[in-house]
């Protein structure tokens, strides 16, 4: 009969002795065990030697019978709980009828090949029914209505804009008011009680509205999801698909072509861009795209409420490829607390509110899901530095030792620190985005001595590891590694972080290779929108000379 795995149910002390030789002393050793043994044999070993100051070359033999006599002791209890558990079956104590269900059930749980299909859940059936109706005649009402909810958050986000301004006005007239009456008829105490007036009141407005556009968006958000699940149901039932792809086309767009003086409107800036196409590889060459774009970072998230011809052909392909494996990502430089509160990470979370997202969570779901994450692999590094800490104790060196002792390393394997570290959000309500990657970075850099090892460069090689095993075939990447430029971003500090840039983009490019088996991808480099014609141009002279851009050779023959 085949034993069980587990331990034994009965409990029994039993004595173990080990006897040695000390000189010309004879030794006996007696330790009373309790089984089964609940505790580590190497620790108990240890203890043992400890404890009763057993010479040291005794060591090995110590262990050796200590683990023979615990693996021998259990062996027969486990041998006498099977005898007993026979008798019982042999005797008609146990039904073998359900003695032989409980075993078939447990073996059917147990193994994989017995395992239920997972049922698929709503988001699953959701996806697979808006990918079916956005690549059909269908695409262009499913757009239509998706832009009417995009321009009643747009006014609600107006409305609350200008009630936000009126109070801060009316604050600010107040507050010279009373700063002109200090010293006179009020105190610094009045004057801090108007104050922390003023901030409590802005907070409930603020707090009023957050509540009601949380309220408008999961509104919107249950409102589409049920009607595009009907619309797919009414199109499955209806056996005229001529008739039916007649009234979607006539469904009502609001998409107004006509400026409105009082809408918020985003200025078309005339953006630079110059397009390449290389190849790379040592042996099997893979095509890529590159382009070198001028433009705000936030330009590929926002949507246009009154946009041209082409920025509905850019939702309309950003819809098309949800679904698909032809994502499109982009690197967004934050600094390393995950929030939405300050400075880029405000601006971003501002645009992700102007329009629903219909598919996945919002973002401040998402920030607080990765906070829980980052919580756990800050509870799990502790636990390896513990553990680190204990093997170097027992004779590490003084490396180990200093990681130890500072708690915000990250110990040797790693492969990244806190600043090269990044976190992704997923949108479906973004102008030609599907993928956010999130990328921490510091004041270094901004400076102009970083090498191709600092955490922001690593950084990027991971984000394009990221990019290969998930689909995402197009990358919008910071090319000087800032969203802003300042004084000290000279023409040679710009020169510099490209050549930099574009080397190691090449080399991460090349090792794409053996991530993805080479696929075809297009990358572009973005510099921000304040960089001078002149610089512009500079950086796209040098790009393909870094990448040895493909050019046309043309043979002529004489007759």
């Amino acid at each position: 009969m085949k034993k069980s795995k587990g331990k034994p149910n009965s409990s029994a002390e039993k004595e173990f002795v080990f006897e040695f030789r000390a000189g010309k002393y004879n030794c006996i050793l007696k330790v009373p065990l309790q089984f089964p043994v609940q505790v580590n044999i190497s620790d108990l070993h240890g203890r043992l030697m400890l404890l009763h100051k057993i010479p040291c070359y005794v060591e090995n033999e110590l262990k050796s019978t200590l683990s023979s006599f615990i693996e021998k002791e259990t062996t027969l209890d486990y041998d006498k709980e099977a005898e007993v558990a026979l008798q019982r079956l042999t005797t008609g104590d146990v039904d073998v009828n359900q003695l032989a269900s409980a075993w078939a059930r447990s073996y059917a749980e147990s193994t994989l090949e017995h395992a239920r299909p997972e049922e698929p859940s709503w988001d699953e059936d959701f996806a697979d029914v808006y990918h079916e109706l956005i690549h059909s005649p269908a695409s262009e009402t499913l757009l239509n209505l998706e832009h009417n909810y995009f321009v009643s958050i747009s006014e609600l986000i107006s409305e609350r804009d200008m009630e936000i301004k009126k109070l801060q006005e009316r604050q600010a007239a107040e507050m010279d008011k009373v700063m002109h009456e200090l010293g006179n008829t009020l105190s610094d105490h009045d004057v801090n009680a108007v104050a922390s007036h003023h901030f409590d009141a802005q907070q409930v407005l603020e707090n009023k509205w957050t509540s009601e556009l949380m309220q408008v968006t999961c509104i919107q958000k249950k409102e589409y999801q049920d009607w595009v699940v009907k619309l797919h149901q009414d199109l499955q039932k209806s056996n005229n698909s001529s008739k039916i792809n007649e009234e979607i086309k006539v469904q009502p767009s609001q998409l107004s072509e006509e400026a409105d003086s009082g809408a918020r409107m985003f200025e078309e800036q005339p953006q630079l861009e110059e397009s390449f196409t290389i190849h790379l590889g040592a042996q099997l060459k893979t095509m890529h795209n590159l382009r070198l774009v001028r433009a705000d970072v936030l330009d590929f998230c926002k949507h246009r409420r009154h946009g041209s011809s082409g920025a509905k052909l850019r939702r309309l392909q950003t819809a098309l490829s949800l679904y698909s494996s032809s994502l499109c990502g982009l690197v967004l430089l934050v600094d390393n607390r995950v929030n939405s509160y300050s400075g880029i990470k405000r601006d971003f979370a501002t645009v992700a509110k102007e329009c629903t997202d219909f598919h996945f969570s919002c973002l401040e779901k998402q920030l607080e899901e990765v906070q829980q994450v980052l919580l756990y692999a800050r509870v799990q590094r502790s636990s390896k530095q513990k553990e680190q800490f204990e093997i170097q104790k027992n004779g590490g060196d003084d490396k180990s030792k200093s990681v130890e002792r500072n708690p915000s390393n990250i110990l040797p394997g790693n492969g990244c620190t806190l600043n090269s570290e990044f976190y992704v959000s997923r949108h479906s309500n973004l102008s030609e985005v599907h993928v956010v990657f999130h990328l921490c970075v510091d004041d270094n850099v901004r400076s102009g001595n970083i090498t191709a090892r600092d955490p922001a460069i690593m950084g990027l090689r991971n984000i394009l590891k990221v990019c290969c095993t998930h689909d995402v075939t197009t990358v919008t990447v910071p090319l000087l590694l800032v969203h802003d430029m300042s004084e000290e971003m000279t023409i040679p500090w710009c020169l510099k972080r490209a050549e930099l840039v574009f080397k190691c983009v090449k080399g991460f490019m090349m090792e794409m290779v053996s991530w993805d088996g080479g696929i075809s991808r297009t990358v572009q480099f973005l510099v921000p929108k304040s960089i001078s014609e002149e610089m512009f141009y500079q950086l796209s002279n040098m790009l393909p000379q870094i990448f040895r851009v493909s050019s046309t050779l043309t043979l002529t023959s004489k007759h």
